[in-house]
């Protein structure tokens, strides 16, 4: 599996024998360098490039080209050297680009001989910088690794192979120039390609797909081939709801007599080829299926950033593109907070092996000379810390102004309990793709919220955690609070999980043991929405267990045998959610297996649970309750950094979705749902 790597991640190498790909889109200079522990660099043997490409252990291009294949052989470096760095530079004096900003984002990847990706990484966030460190093949306790670096130089490779501590840089620096321009200079351009039957076809083809016409960043994603999500029709049983029928100007579906169908403009017949041009083998009513291109953004005013626009990205329908877009921001948002930590890493290490070097000399430990050095160590890190501050703040401000106009235009089911869309909510006639169970942010962003999307059918369980913590503001909350908050939050996420489900679709059953959440679940039992009282003492429990577990096996059994549509009469085929407050308190041994079974088999057959407990309580079980904890999503009450990003390591903070203080909305939203409710039994 390929590791997707970003600014300052690693990975390891489990083969020495490498091949690194590189893809630019443009003519490009790519080098190494082989450097010591500290990554300096010994001399000018150290350094591989056009005009001397093969160093033990490294083979680099002799020419600037957009696409690059590197040799490595990590055995075959000296022992002496600790780091490879693969450098990639524009090629000066020939008329091209002068800064990697204006070039489409250059795309490194470490492959094996047999060409299987180990790991790849995007330098984004370039400017007007001409030179820059992508990767570092590096030694540690023996063992090879890999680091995305992407430090970038906008002096060029001088300043680049001085900053590794390279006396001969700029000598060097202007030898690849020479050699970059001898090259081009005996290059013969391409002739002119001559149009074939073969390639005619294959023209028709590109043609027939059309250029994206949305300006979008996401524009592109509508059409990735056969692997991609989405893919081209292939015969009529690809269309698609409101496609024209094949032979007929009118949807799927609908007659031609049909007068709630307004009559579609029929295709029109084909045409013979022309003497010489293309041939056109499309047939003349086949549509591609990718979805529509996302909304255009209104043009921007000249030297202002384009306006964002809600739904900018791809999707058959405004929700689905409304979805997209949120985790589009979030992985944004992910990538721009790891791009500044690692650039203060970067500053903090400079900072400290520039120190390092001037007390390690004793003659330069105290005097003017040392006291210069160490100002002025502090200097560049204060200047780097401020560069990585400067363009984070930028990119927070774009995905706020974008935050702000996407907010306002979610559905209810992506919504906060404090948006106007929940004023006007009417039941749904079918479940959405997603739901929102709270909002995301980052240490770097306290004011930007990322909605926490989740899709819908639900895929495990939820539970809200009623055990002691502090919250991300450090303050603490005691237990009977803790207990209170962790019902309430619980009642909000049911009754939003009944407001997104058509009425008949969704049924909810609530067992309380002792009756601690009688006040908390008011709302649900005076609106009438739950199937029957919530179950207390231990017979109740049992009951409630005893039923759902009862159904699980029984659907389970059907769909096993090949007859799910010989279920008994009468049987609800609604989602089921089970509510469970102030877990193991009313639990057997027998009643705590059942639970356990529920959650695991449960979510299948549309059985799902949602567990109010605090895990210290459950302690007497030992490790039998673990895989029960693992198996259920961690929620809080109160703001905690819980949730972790194993791809980029950031611990993300979560906010449980609040109804606000004296709102009406739950109770409107539950009136709603059960009025529905009635009317459609009847």
């Amino acid at each position: 599996m390929t590791a997707e790597l970003v600014r300052g991640q690693n990975h390891p190498l489990s083969e020495v024998r490498l091949e690194i790909r590189i893809s630019a889109g443009t003519p490009i200079v790519a080098g190494a360098t082989l450097s010591d522990e500290n990554g300096r660099i010994h001399g000018v043997e150290g350094v591989a490039h056009p005009g001397a490409p093969v160093l033990p252990g490294v083979e680099v291009s002799r020419q600037a080209a957009a696409d690059h294949r590197l040799a490595v052989d990590l055995d075959a470096v000296a022992a002496a050297v600790h780091r490879v760095s693969i450098l990639l530079a524009l090629p000066a004096g020939v008329g091209g680009p002068v800064g990697f900003g204006s070039l489409a984002a250059p795309f490194v990847a470490v492959t094996g001989l047999d060409g299987t990706e180990v790991a790849s990484y995007t330098l984004i966030g370039l400017d007007a910088e001409s030179a820059v460190v992508a990767l570092e093949l590096y030694r540690r306790q023996g063992a090879w690794k890999v680091r995305a670096v992407g430090q970038g130089y906008a002096g060029g490779l001088a300043e680049l192979l001085t900053d590794q501590g390279l006396p001969q840089a700029h000598q060097v620096a202007a030898g690849v120039n020479d050699a970059v321009a001898q090259g081009l200079a005996r290059s013969v351009p391409a002739p002119q390609p001559r149009t074939t039957d073969g390639d005619r076809s294959r023209q028709t083809a590109a043609s027939a797909l059309g250029q994206d016409p949305s300006g979008s960043p996401y524009g592109g994603q509508g059409t990735q081939g056969a692997a991609g999500p989405y893919t081209a029709a292939q015969g009529s049983a690809a269309q698609t709801p409101g496609s024209p029928a094949p032979g007929t100007g009118y949807p799927t579906g609908s007659a031609p007599g049909d007068p709630s169908v307004p009559p579609q403009p029929a295709a029109p017949p084909p045409t013979a080829p022309t003497a010489g041009g293309p041939v056109d083998y499309s047939h003349p009513r086949r549509r591609n299926t990718a979805p529509p291109p996302p909304p255009s953004a209104p043009p921007a005013q000249p030297g202002q950033p384009a306006q964002p626009v809600a739904g900018d990205a791809t999707g058959w329908s405004m929700e689905e593109r409304l979805y997209n877009q949120v985790w589009g921001m979030f992985e944004d948002l992910a990538r721009t907070a790891a791009a500044y930590r690692s650039a203060v890493d970067f500053a903090d290490t400079r900072r400290e092996k520039e120190l390092d070097e001037v007390l390690s000399d004793p003659r330069s430990r105290i005097g003017g000379q040392g006291d210069a050095a160490r100002e002025s160590a502090r200097a560049k890190h204060t200047q780097l810390v401020d560069q990585a501050r400067q363009a984070l703040d930028r990119d927070l401000a774009q995905l706020a102004a974008e935050a702000d106009v996407v907010e306002p235009a979610l559905p209810p089911a992506y919504a906060r309990w404090d948006n106007p869309s929940w004023h006007a909510y009417r039941v749904p006639m079918e479940m959405p793709m997603a739901l929102r169970l709270g909002d995301l942010h980052l240490p770097e962003s306290e004011r930007l919220r990322i909605p926490m999307l989740i899709r819908l059918p639900l895929e495990r369980g939820l539970w809200i955690d009623s055990g002691r913590t502090g919250s991300s503001d450090g303050a603490f909350t005691d237990s009977h609070d803790m207990r209170r908050l962790a019902m309430e939050s619980a009642v909000a996420h049911t009754a939003r999980l009944l407001a997104v489900h058509p009425a008949d679709e969704f049924t909810v059953h609530v067992i309380d043991p002792a009756g601690s959440g009688a006040q908390a679940l008011v709302p649900l039992v005076q609106t009438g929405v739950l199937a029957s009282p919530p179950a207390i003492g231990a017979a109740g429990v049992a009951d409630v267990l005893g039923r759902l577990t009862q159904r699980v096996d029984l659907v389970q059994m059907a769909v096993r045998g090949g007859a799910a549509d010989s279920l008994p009469p009468g049987f609800d085929t609604s989602q089921q959610l089970l509510v469970v407050n102030d877990f193991p308190h009313g639990f057997d041994d027998r009643a705590v297996n059942q639970l356990r079974y529920l959650a695991d088999e449960g979510p299948s057959v549309g059985v799902h649970l949602m567990l109010v407990a605090d895990r210290e309580d459950a302690d007497g079980y030992g490790p039998l309750l673990d895989p029960l904890w693992r198996g259920l999503m961690r929620l809080t009450p109160v703001p905690d950094d819980h949730l972790a990003d194993p791809w980029v390591g950031h611990a993300w903070t979560y906010e449980p979705p609040l109804v606000p203080h004296g709102s009406q909305v739950l109770h409107h939203v539950l009136t709603q749902v059960a009025e529905a409710r009635r009317s459609w039994r009847g």
